[in-house]
């Protein structure tokens, strides 16, 4: 992000230049980094077994949500480019809470962030930057999960298409005449024997029938005790039709298929271009009609309220943290407080309109509000501690 975005004072025309420009670049930028990151979210879920990212970034315990805290930390996201990794995590079956703790971290707590934060603030407001990010981004994560949220994420764009096909043969698609054909075994007799449980009589229920429907992240979870005709299978390692799973996995790692990553990344894209226009559009407007003594007017030293207003200003914002650091200097000189420059920093880094129109394709209103809400915790509480501390 140009980081001259509280410099214009010019004329309307000049302003809607501006903006028409920003926009060009945004969406230059974010469709590069979308279409780039999710290809190799796509050759890392060939690579990575779901079953191993499972293990690694699941729920349960606290060391999911660190490792998912350290991918953030890993990654010097932006707010809107993290999105494609997201969308990773949730179709690699990654835990709830640990998902959203990396939505968090990303775009606040990257080696880019840190490395300009200690020249700015030094080390001692870093190490309190860096200790807030990871807890409050873990509590929320933890939280988030406790309470249920992941049934507010949609399923519509990470059920994998793949589950809809037979379960006895990947490659073909499930007769559409259950009375003529069981979908695992075409054209059974009244006693066949069917692929996935020997001699299962003709009024019995199909292998394929489903139970009711449960929530997404539970539809979406690895089955280990259970084949798919619900029957208890003899070993994990055996596949529903007789292939071994470690077979599978074999085949699996013996070549990357590059063609269908970026076919995946390029699908993904198109389904999320509308939300991305829009997204970077509005974030061009925002871009470009900000005066220059907007932020400092509300937002002084002298005025109470100035870090909650500091961190409501800044999420609307697309910035990046990096971007907005070497503004700090001018900011403090025009009288604007740490804790409200820390304020502003933490809630345009963490959360922007442009980046929750595009998780809106993602979650319902009750997640996205959460999230907006734990920004907004998160950016006031830090100003007021930075203002103490300072």
């Amino acid at each position: 992000m140009n980081p001259d975005f509280l410099a214009h004072n010019g004329s309307m025309s000049d302003q809607l230049l501006s903006a028409l420009s920003m926009f060009v670049y945004l969406m230059a930028e974010i469709s590069i980094l979308f279409l780039v990151i999710s290809s190799l979210v796509g050759v890392i879920n060939q690579k990575l077994p779901k079953e191993k990212i499972q293990a690694l970034l699941g729920g349960r315990g606290g060391r999911g949500y660190f490792m998912a805290a350290g991918l953030g930390g890993l990654t010097p996201f932006c707010s809107c480019s993290t999105i494609p990794m997201l969308i990773g995590l949730l179709k690699a079956r990654a835990g709830f809470g640990p998902t959203m703790t990396f939505l968090i971290t990303s775009p606040l707590l990257n080696p880019l962030v840190i490395a300009l934060f200690l020249p700015v603030f030094g080390a001692k407001i870093t190490l309190i930057y860096a200790l807030l990010a990871l807890t409050v981004a873990i509590v929320a994560g933890m939280l988030l999960q406790a309470l249920g949220f992941e049934r507010y994420i949609k399923a519509e764009l990470l059920e994998d298409p793949a589950a809809q096909t037979s379960c006895c043969d990947s490659t073909k698609a499930a007769p559409a005449d259950a009375a003529e054909q069981s979908c695992c075994a075409p054209k059974a007799e009244a006693k066949a024997e069917s692929c996935c449980a020997p001699k299962v009589e003709a009024n019995a229920q199909s292998c394929c029938a489903s139970e009711p429907a449960a929530p997404v992240f539970q539809r979406m979870m690895p089955v280990v005790a259970e084949g798919c005709c619900g029957a208890a299978e003899p070993t994990p390692a055996s596949g529903c039709c007789g292939d071994s799973a470690a077979q599978a996995q074999v085949k699996t790692k013996t070549k990357i298929d590059w063609r269908k990553a970026g076919r995946e990344g390029l699908s993904l894209y198109r389904s999320m271009l509308p939300y991305m226009a829009l997204a970077m559009a509005i974030g061009a407007l925002v871009h470009g009609f900000v005066p220059s003594d907007f932020f400092a007017q509300v937002a002084g030293a002298d005025n109470p309220w100035a870090v909650p207003v500091a961190a409501v200003i800044g999420i609307p914002l697309y910035i990046r943290v990096e971007a907005l650091l070497p503004l700090v200097g001018s900011l403090v000189a025009k009288g604007v407080s740490l804790g409200a420059v820390m304020a502003l920093t933490i809630g345009s880094g963490g959360a922007s309109i442009p980046e929750l129109i595009m998780l809106k394709r993602l979650f319902r209103w009750p997640l996205l509000l959460a999230f907006v809400l734990t920004i907004l915790v998160m950016a006031i509480g830090g100003g007021w501690i930075f203002n103490i501390v300072a």
